[in-house]
């Protein structure tokens, strides 16, 4: 199986390429490398392995690129609510023109999975479980631009989609700046944090279960096509100081201190059932709590802006 992955070298891709080429596939990943990461370095040996730096934005060369693969997984994107405002027309373009144009361009046999994120969900009801039903309402352009990719892919009837919990964990391609990642960060680093609203929950989700999800979905592709799926923990739908806890657990020198003055920037308050994808059998590897640890070990090796991502 040949398979194309658009910004593999990214927080994902680090994971999900090697685990694919594990399986004795063929794998082409596109990637601009803006964050000049050398995450894939360890993949150059295969001989499977294949990476053209270039931008998902360049239709000549991606069109030549679709055509020669069985199946294409689009990780290119720009990550977050911040960078995304800082970026608005380049946001809109990777997520959705460059979406609308691979659809038209694919044929009616090549396979798609694709990443959305639960962030879609905005602000649930209380104490209301989101599930791949409920009603979307995203309360930033990063989310609003997913729905909309995530639209017009189930619309095929050919794709699958996974709405990802927030996700954790290290990676060869880092990234502190996501919640558990950077929670933990200060926890390690500054032993203190300020939190506000400290009541919003999220679901969670680690970074290797993600690509998990995705083998689950290229091995079951014919019984899950056209459907999306919530992809997290569902013993994690935790509020922001609920987490906190969960970190001073291991690290009991860390001080949480909630301030009842500001607001959080980001605004996303719900909890979510994963029971669609258990229903198919899936199920994740690995716990909140070994994924702390697993932080906590790799800050002892890094400690570097660089692990940010700059543009939010």
């Amino acid at each position: 199986m040949k398979i194309l992955v658009t910004g593999g070298a990214g927080y994902l891709g680090s994971i999900l390429v090697p685990e694919l080429l594990s399986r004795g596939w063929q794998v082409t990943v596109v990637d601009n490398f803006m964050y000049r990461q050398a995450s894939l370095l360890h993949c150059c040996a295969n001989p499977n392995f294949q990476v053209i730096k270039a931008d998902v934005r360049d239709k000549n060369l991606m069109d030549a690129e679709y055509a020669k693969h069985d199946v294409i997984i689009p990780l290119a994107a720009i990550v977050g609510a911040p960078a995304c405002d800082k970026n608005p027309d380049a946001t809109k373009a990777i997520h959705v023109d460059v979406v609308r144009h691979m659809i038209i361009k694919l044929s009616q046999d090549q396979r798609l999975l694709y990443p959305v994120t639960n962030s879609g969900y905005g602000i649930g009801e209380s104490d209301q479980f989101c599930t791949e039903e409920s009603p979307l309402n995203p309360v930033s352009l990063y989310g609003t631009t997913k729905v909309e990719a995530e639209r017009l892919l189930l619309e095929t009837g050919r794709a699958v989609t996974f709405r990802l919990a927030t996700v954790f964990g290290m990676a060869p391609r880092m990234r502190i700046d996501l919640l558990v990642n950077d929670f933990v960060y200060r926890a390690v680093y500054d032993r203190s944090l300020v939190l506000f609203e400290g009541h919003f929950k999220r679901n969670y989700i680690h970074v290797r279960d993600v690509t998990n999800a995705f083998m689950w979905g290229l091995d079951n592709y014919d019984t899950m096509r056209g459907e999306t799926y919530n992809v997290g923990l569902s013993d994690a739908n935790l509020s922001k100081l609920e987490l906190c806890h969960r970190i001073k657990k291991r690290l009991p020198d860390f001080h949480i201190f909630e301030s009842n003055i500001g607001k959080d920037p980001d605004k996303r308050d719900y909890i979510v059932s994963n029971e669609k994808i258990e229903a198919t059998g899936w199920r994740p590897q690995h716990s909140l709590d070994n994924g702390i640890e697993e932080l906590i070990k790799g800050y002892t090796m890094i400690r570097n802006a660089f692990f940010f991502d700059n543009l939010g």
